[in-house]
């Protein structure tokens, strides 16, 4: 019988704090008053939470913009190291200079040797 008693003292309360909450009787003056420096403590939590999230995404935007950059960047070097390997070889070498005159050496070098006096 204790039991019965006790669920019903708390279907009671529960169902007075529900029919507090639809018809606006928890923002009466002297309800909400004591409750404001709270009230304060989570709008202050919640404005941390939401610059904190918008922070984290640009953090997050930025690398991915410096991830693709980078990417980017890699592929043009591979494609210069490419282009400075071919154009570097002796035998593209001889071909661009051969507009200025210049051959390419048949006879093997020689040393040259100054005699110190």
């Amino acid at each position: 019988m204790m039991i019965k008693k006790t669920t019903l003292a708390s279907s009671r309360i529960l169902a007075r704090t529900l029919i507090g909450l639809i018809n606006g009787q928890f923002l009466k003056k002297e309800n909400v008053i004591p409750k404001l420096p709270f009230m304060f403590f989570i709008t202050l939590l919640v404005m941390f939470y939401i610059g904190n999230t918008h922070y984290s995404e640009k953090g997050i935007r930025e690398a991915h913009r410096l991830n693709k950059e980078l990417r980017e960047l890699r592929s043009e070097y591979i494609t210069a190291r490419f282009d400075l390997m071919f154009k570097s070889r002796q035998s593209e070498v001889a071909k661009n200079v051969e507009s200025l005159g210049l051959k390419e050496p048949v006879a093997p070098p020689r040393k040259i040797s100054v005699e110190v006096e």
